[in-house]
């Protein structure tokens, strides 16, 4: 199927079209679970979260929710978002749990982010990213697409509309910007 169908359907299907929905779920989960696993690859420690379980909820709360949407990216974004607050929720049920504390030591390299990582992490990266927010949310949405959902430099590209180039560019400044948060 190609983007510009995918994108019809997803269009559909925000307008409230069943069949849409229906023809949609074998489509967009699969790309959910590629972008949860590519998130997932490299990870330590033992998995408490795993990723189909963090992709079925998304999708529960995207495939319930009425959304206008208006391309393709922007409903992986909002899954990217959905996902994020997933593995967040989760990190706050975990530390609750423990009530730990500590340093926190996160590594920002690409497709090396998981739920997976302990949650003080997921909350720190979390609470750094809605710093950044406040001062850019569009570096705040790059960001997110990179982390909560797998997406390349690429993909971030082309769903920001601009060249690959400055996405590189972007997603840099927007590391550096969030690693100096977290040494706060």
């Amino acid at each position: 199927m190609s983007d510009d169908q995918l994108t019809q359907l997803l269009v559909a299907w925000g307008d409230g079209d069943p069949d849409a929905l229906e023809q949609l779920t074998p489509l967009v989960y699969e790309r959910l679970h590629q972008l949860a696993r590519s998130a997932y690859r490299n990870e330590r420690g033992a998995q408490t979260l795993q990723p189909t379980a963090v992709v079925n909820e998304a999708w529960l709360q995207l495939a319930n929710a009425r959304l206008e949407l208006q391309s393709r990216h922007h409903f992986y974004a909002l899954a990217a978002r959905m996902m994020r607050r997933i593995l967040v929720n989760h990190a706050v049920a975990r530390k609750a749990a423990k009530r730990g504390g500590g340093q926190v030591m996160l590594t920002l390299e690409e497709g090396q982010f998981s739920a997976e990582r302990e949650s003080e992490e997921v909350l720190a990266l979390n609470e750094a990213l809605e710093s950044l927010a406040k001062r850019d949310e569009e570096l705040e949405a790059l960001l997110e697409l990179h982390y909560f959902g797998g997406y390349t430099t690429r993909e971030i590209a082309e769903a920001l509309d601009v060249s690959e180039s400055t996405a590189k560019r972007q997603l840099r400044f927007a590391r550096a910007w969030v690693r100096r948060a977290l040494e706060r």
